[in-house]
């Protein structure tokens, strides 16, 4: 995506910072979609400067038309910008546009009713649950490393499989934690909290480490640290799987992500319950959940049938109807 070369004026800018600081204090925005939102309107808002010939203040957004949007739209997709990715900038650009027309009393239909670019979502690949179990098994067996950096990588990818943990959940937890208790409060996308219980492996093998480890964990401080000491970078962690993934022969879609996706899938095709997992991941809606959970639609009718009154109330459809 091409760089903006100018942006549009002091007041744009100064408007752009105080909606992300509303993202981040109202709606508990994490740092990177903040940082996503800001490039995406950034350069927004840098195209028109270049569209509209100039500087330009909020007022100029009530004056643009479906055309514009579409220009718009045409300059990401010819400078490479993937269909996903534009949704998701249109995204936030309706997002900041809708906050700024309800400071300045703007009428913004054009940009509200723009429609984002039809793209087909990447199901979830999760591992099998053998290839799973290997890839733990194996997560400490480099003798190269030393036995803190072993146990600590165990320990990072235990997590996210056996409590369904994103990487920058385990990797933000600090040092108070330990020793784990039966349950682990996370604090997840969107400020939001959630209780996720701790299976023995997973408390065994973050204590293994912490008792390891060379230095010192003050409290306050990130449980999981690098070899200099500072925090844990998660690009670690994707090499470490990428290593692992190399070695037993699993697919490239073998990431620390997808163990969080096995962690949904395997649950579920256990006979667990799909609101229960929603829960456990920490996901607004439950449609995010089917996503992650790779099941087919015969086993989601299963659930449904099985937890949803209506249906477990429904008549039997070879009865005699009552004539009254």
């Amino acid at each position: 995506m091409a760089a903006p070369t100018a942006f549009p004026s002091d007041a744009m800018r100064d408007a752009l910072e105080q909606w992300c600081t509303h993202l981040r204090a109202i709606e508990g925005a994490s740092p990177a979609t903040l940082d996503a939102y800001r490039r995406d309107v950034t350069s927004f808002l840098g195209f028109l400067t270049a569209h509209l010939g100039g500087p330009f203040g909020p007022s100029a957004l009530a004056d643009l038309h479906t055309r514009d949007m579409r220009a718009w739209m045409a300059h990401e997709r010819a400078s490479g910008l993937s269909a996903r990715s534009l949704a998701r900038a249109l995204s936030a650009v309706k997002n900041f546009s809708q906050w700024l027309a309800e400071r300045h009393g703007l009428e913004i239909t054009p940009i509200l009713s723009i429609r984002a670019p039809r793209y087909h979502k990447k199901l979830p690949r999760p591992l099998d649950v053998s290839d799973a179990s290997d890839l733990l098994q194996q997560a400490g067996a480099d003798p190269a490393q030393p036995d803190w950096v072993r146990a600590r990588d165990t320990a990072v990818l235990t997590l996210l499989y056996g409590c369904g943990l994103r990487i920058s959940e385990a990797l933000g937890l600090t040092a108070d934690v330990v020793p784990l208790g039966q349950s682990l409060r996370i604090r997840g996308k969107g400020n939001k909290e959630r209780l996720v219980p701790v299976l023995p492996v997973a408390r065994d093998a973050v204590e293994r480490y912490a008792a390891l480890y060379p230095g010192s964990l003050p409290p306050d401080g990130p449980l999981f640290r690098g070899v200099r000491g500072g925090a844990l970078n998660p690009r670690i962690i994707q090499r470490a799987m990428e290593n692992l993934r190399l070695g037993l022969g699993l697919p490239p879609t073998a990431t620390p992500h997808a163990l969080r996706h096995s962690f949904a899938t395997h649950l579920l095709n256990a006979g667990g319950d799909l609101r229960a997992i929603q829960d456990l991941l920490g996901h607004a809606s439950l449609s995010t959940t089917q996503a992650y959970t790779a099941v087919d639609a015969g086993r989601l009718l299963d659930v449904y049938q099985t937890a949803h009154p209506r249906a477990q109330a429904a008549p039997d459809k070879t009865a005699v109807p009552d004539a009254g």
